[in-house]
């Protein structure tokens, strides 16, 4: 645990080191909210905007009233990892799951530097794991033990029942960091409820293996999900077309559910070096809190 936690806390200086130098150290509006929440009513006023009279208080018949709303500053962090079976893919030692963990002890070191409030859940094809958020660094501590020690009950995946546990378990519109291979389908209308809902960052987690098949004849496939074996002609050509086919059309599909709910999306590949793409997220987050400032 003590190894873990020293091999994050690299990672985490790397990035606050890289962000720092490209962000002239505004670093702190990375885990903050870039938008606005309901906060009360008050009496109509000449010269304010009709669109905002809360015409359901106004109807009780004592005047007008029209909705005033506070900026979001101190959203809460949640991380929402997927650890269903299709995680433990990878090249070499680093499999997707691995990288999912690692991403996610790095953002919550630095989420409890930033005294955010941070919570977690892990999800198969139900809810694995659940912390409530809370801040400082022993929360971050919490957050990175537990992920350590779990072992997911499941080994499934459904990521549309995952996010309905997500959106009944988290009410208050928040910072949502999900973190998947996203090798499931029929999950579109619950992610866009999630972007409509929460400021969502999607991660998606690839493997070359997954993305360039290697051509090994007939051979044996274990279906770590259903835990069945099956036979398959991984040279075929037809075969082959057909599974990068359909691997790159899931991935357009996410990336235009992502573009249609203005979600941030970034893949990441369990072979490269995820924090200079992680500081590239913040930037692109850090430009788009000035402009809605």
């Amino acid at each position: 645990m003590k190894e873990l936690v020293k091999k994050l806390r690299k990672y985490e200086i790397r990035i606050r080191k890289a962000i720092t130098t490209q962000m002239q150290g505004d670093f702190h509006s990375v885990f903050k909210g870039t938008g606005l929440e309901f906060d009360d009513v008050r009496a109509y006023q000449y010269g304010d905007d009709v669109r905002s009279i809360d015409w359901n208080v106004s109807a009780k018949g004592h005047g007008t009233f029209i909705k005033t709303y506070r900026e979001e500053k101190e959203q809460s962090v949640f991380l929402m990892l997927d650890v269903s079976a299709s995680q433990r893919i990878g090249t070499g030692e680093r499999q997707k799951l691995d990288i999912g963990k690692e991403i996610c002890g790095v953002l919550a070191l630095s989420a409890a530097r930033q005294q955010s409030q941070i919570g977690m859940i892990c999800i198969s094809d139900r809810k694995e794991k659940y912390l409530k958020p809370a801040k400082g660094i022993q929360q971050a501590y919490a957050i990175i033990k537990a992920l350590n020690e779990l072992e997911p009950k499941s080994l499934k995946t459904d990521l549309a029942a995952g996010i309905k546990l997500t959106l009944d378990i988290i009410k208050r519109r928040s910072i949502i960091l999900l973190l998947s291979d996203f090798i499931d389908v029929a999950y579109e209308k619950e992610l866009g409820m999630l972007a409509k809902r929460h400021d969502l960052i999607v991660l998606h987690l690839q493997d070359l293996r997954e993305q360039d098949l290697p051509a090994m004849g007939i051979v044996p496939v274990l279906d770590k999900e259903s835990g069945r074996t099956v036979w398959l002609n991984t040279s075929g050509e037809e075969f082959r077309k057909r599974y990068l086919l359909q691997y790159r059309q899931n991935q357009e599909q996410l990336v235009r559910i992502c573009q249609k709910y203005q979600a941030n999306y970034l893949a990441i590949e369990t072979n490269a070096d995820y924090v200079p793409q992680l500081v590239n997220l913040f930037r692109l987050r850090n430009k788009s809190t000035k402009k809605s400032a």
